[in-house]
């Protein structure tokens, strides 16, 4: 019944062909996706990444929020950094756009749900989730998950991760809706501490609000530790 219902969702030859292909190739095109990523963000600086599900629409509270969200930090000069879709990641560039800055979307093709918005002002086009992720975690300061589906919880639980076991230097990762977020933390609390499956200090690593400003704080904050990092290991081959 799963594999039925696939097939009716995606041009399942169209797949399959890919999968088959010649694997020399589709490595030169992933080659190719990273390049291209390097060199269209190459320079950038304070990059806030913005995650949240493409299936809210625009009368939303919590699209809205994303807007308020960063158009607050674009106004304090963060580049604003989307998956580049509808939904939330329509309304994290939109907020760039309304303040006339730095608005990137990292789109990725997908079957469905997946269509570039109209307010980006740097897009980029992925086929392959693990390049895009890459692009994310390289250039983002941060983190701000909106309410969201999988994908966000993927980037959510990624960075998590990263940082847990020291594969990138902290980063701010706020999630923005007590009311969605506040059942999974929680759960995390009680359910993966109490197994010991993960340490309390580990919580330290997740932010969680419903106030825009204390978004804003937050991303100051960690700027402002991070311009002191860059003028401590200037002139060393650091990545911060």
């Amino acid at each position: 019944m799963i594999m039925d219902s696939w097939k009716n969702h995606y041009d399942c030859t169209g797949i399959i062909e890919d999968m088959k292909g010649d694997q020399s190739w589709r490595i030169f095109r992933i080659i190719s996706e990273f390049t291209e990523g390097f060199d269209r963000l190459s320079g950038l600086c304070d990059g806030i990444s913005i995650f949240g599900s493409a299936r809210l629409k625009p009368e939303h509270p919590y699209y809205q929020k994303a807007v308020e969200v960063a158009g607050l930090l674009a106004a304090n000069d963060f580049a604003i950094i989307s998956g580049g879709g509808p939904g939330i990641m329509e309304a994290a560039n939109k907020g760039a756009h309304l303040q006339n800055r730095l608005s990137i979307g990292l789109n990725i093709n997908l079957p469905m749900e997946q269509r570039p918005n109209m307010y980006q002002n740097v897009s980029l086009d992925f086929r392959y989730f693990f390049v895009r992720k890459v692009m994310f975690v390289r250039y983002s300061m941060g983190y701000v998950c909106m309410p969201g589906g999988f994908g966000t919880m993927d980037e959510f639980f990624e960075a998590l991760t990263l940082m847990q076991t020291h594969k990138i230097y902290p980063l701010p990762l706020v999630l923005v809706g007590s009311d969605f977020w506040g059942g999974l933390v929680d759960w995390i609390k009680t359910t993966m501490v109490g197994y010991d499956t993960i340490s309390p200090e580990d919580l330290d690593l997740i932010r969680i609000t419903d106030d825009p400003q204390e978004v804003l704080e937050i991303m100051l904050a960690h700027r402002e530790w991070k311009n002191k990092q860059r003028a401590l290991h200037a002139g060393k081959d650091v990545a911060i």
